[in-house]
């Protein structure tokens, strides 16, 4: 009898709990050099496997108004991965709230950013290769695309590499869309808020070539995008031209998390496109978004531009998820990790 009644009270076997995607399955491991402020992550086998081979999606050409031609792809990416890849490159990469000085009128202006920036890459002229010293740890060295020897064209910025865990996003995009444009350079906002936006203009400068194709990926909370025809010259009294606004109405996308929308063609020529500010909340879902988009620049002028903007001479921001916001860091005092 107390045979059975010990055998009846056994515990029971331990059920093994679900692996947390959001865990790493082996340590983390960091992409160091020289032109990056921290150590950036590289990504959890959880997320790369799965950009490796991301999903098959047909998207929604869009040209049905003059000049504009968009490649829209909704859901992109699965949103359990796009959730996922939101959370790592908020906490992982660093983030600058750029001020610089614009003159109007010939009088100077402050500018602050309305929205966290960072950038990634060098123009068609200049490119990464491995550093032939043998230590295996050294980073890569910038030359020149021809001669491939080391260059010393950027008088303004040092320009930085893509770090792996924004490249492997670069592939996944440019396989999956078919696109013959060789993207270099990553730009990623980050809208802490409804309140951080970004005003109208086009992506026309000359250093991104006359036709550019610009592949904006979005993670995070909903914010609208926004686009319209740019303004037409309109003639004068006297024979001279002066530029009219236009009446037409926005074309408005709410882009969602893991949507993927390509601008390309004439687009940029020929439309403005714009993430105003949200009133009444709702906007980012109390979660900000991100927003990546990823283009090509022909010629160093571009190089030394989005490092002007999207870096700075500012200090570096980090996610703080104890305070839930951005704080400023003291990465830009030396702060070692990984």
């Amino acid at each position: 009898m107390s045979k059975r009644i010990n055998t009846f009270f056994q515990p029971l076997p331990s059920k093994k709990p679900k692996p947390d995607p959001s865990i790493p399955s082996s340590p983390a491991t960091y992409t160091h050099h020289p032109s990056y402020p921290i150590p950036i992550r590289d990504l959890p086998s959880t997320i790369s496997t799965r950009l490796s081979n991301p999903p098959l999606h047909s998207p929604k050409a869009i040209t049905n108004h003059p000049h504009l031609d968009l490649l829209y792809f909704q859901s992109f990416l699965p949103a359990p991965l796009a959730r996922e890849l939101f959370h790592f490159l908020r906490t992982e990469l660093p983030f600058y709230r750029v001020q610089y000085t614009i003159h109007r009128n010939g009088i100077p202006t402050s500018i602050n950013t309305p929205r966290f920036t960072t950038v990634f890459g060098v123009d068609d002229t200049s490119t990464f290769i491995p550093n032939p010293t043998p230590n295996p740890s050294s980073s890569p060295i910038l030359v020149d695309s021809k001669t491939h020897t080391p260059t010393k064209k950027y008088y303004h910025t040092q320009p930085r590499p893509i770090p792996p865990c924004l490249d492997l996003l670069r592939q996944a995009i440019q396989t999956t869309t078919s696109d013959e444009t060789k993207y270099n350079f990553i730009l990623v906002n980050y809208y802490a808020s409804d309140e951080d936006s970004i005003s109208y203009h086009s992506d026309d400068e000359q250093f991104l070539g006359p036709s550019p194709t610009i592949a904006s990926l979005s993670l995070g909370g909903t914010r609208d995008f926004l686009l319209k025809p740019k303004p037409k010259p309109k003639q004068l009294q006297d024979g001279s031209s002066a530029v009219g606004n236009s009446t037409a109405k926005p074309l408005k996308f709410p882009l969602h998390s893991g949507h993927l929308l390509i601008m390309r063609g004439e687009t940029q020529r020929n439309w403005l496109h714009s993430v105003p500010k949200r009133k009444g909340g709702g906007g980012a879902g109390g979660m900000g978004r991100i927003n990546i988009t990823f283009r090509r620049a022909v010629v160093p002028g571009g190089t030394e531009n989005y490092y002007r903007y999207n870096v700075g001479d500012g200090v570096v921001y980090r996610w703080r998820e104890d305070e839930g916001r951005m704080v400023a860091s003291a990465a830009a005092a030396g702060e070692v990790v990984g």
